[in-house]
């Protein structure tokens, strides 16, 4: 998986009534990349994630991949978007407290590659993070930490080419926030982008470049 195009952001705004939460926000996410989305808190950090996921709607502006404008996609386009080209990685691991971890990655797949591949592709994920032989371990019966492991190797084997992390190293110790910028790095040498909203200094310092959402006038670069 190679991504070949940027995330061009075209002077985005949003708006809640008569508030604005940020105007004027142009930038671009380049294949390879980290980028880290900081910020106080109500600044806009997790909306910004949304509504390059589709999952919320800018207020105006573009939000440009290749020849799409996302911002202008039909529901059906916006579907096929998010489950074959984004990945995300968020503060409450999204994850089915009930199931295994290896039916969790699984879920996550937009489709399978064979039964014996993808068995091989979630232990090799699962020790990668180093969770090998949880298999079939219940998510409910994992701590914080190896829950956020779960998702990550979801993200491993799903190979995403853009990756959206919201807070994801908020609740974990330091040997794990490593893990998740490790395995999120390894992600970029494969071609993926990278946006992290985060309030980690750690983690903004080890991005390629930081996006400092300053409302309503935008955004400063780093």
């Amino acid at each position: 998986m190679t991504s070949t195009v940027p995330i061009i952001l075209d002077d985005l705004s949003k708006r809640y009534g008569t508030r604005v939460l940020w105007q004027g926000l142009s930038a671009t996410l380049n294949p390879g990349e980290i980028a880290a989305v900081t910020g106080p808190s109500g600044s806009g950090k997790s909306t910004l994630l949304n509504a390059i996921g589709l999952l919320e709607n800018a207020s105006a502006g573009r939000i440009l991949v290749g020849d799409h404008d996302l911002t202008r996609l039909r529901f059906g386009q916006a579907r096929r978007f998010r489950r074959d080209t984004l990945g995300y990685l968020f503060q409450n691991f999204a994850l089915v407290g009930s199931a295994t971890a290896s039916t969790n990655i699984r879920l996550g797949l937009v489709r399978s590659p064979g039964r014996e591949l993808l068995t091989r592709s979630i232990g090799a994920a699962l020790e990668r993070v180093g969770l090998a032989g949880r298999e079939r371990t219940p998510v409910f019966q994992l701590s914080g930490g190896e829950q956020q492991r779960v998702a990550l190797a979801r993200l491993i084997v799903k190979n995403p080419r853009i990756i959206l992390a919201d807070e994801p190293t908020a609740s974990l110790d330091a040997g794990n926030e490593k893990l998740v910028l490790d395995v999120l790095r390894e992600r970029t040498a494969e071609g993926a982008i990278v946006l992290i909203a985060t309030h980690s200094a750690a983690l903004a310092a080890a991005a390629d470049r930081t996006l400092t959402l300053a409302p309503p006038a935008g955004i400063s670069r780093g």
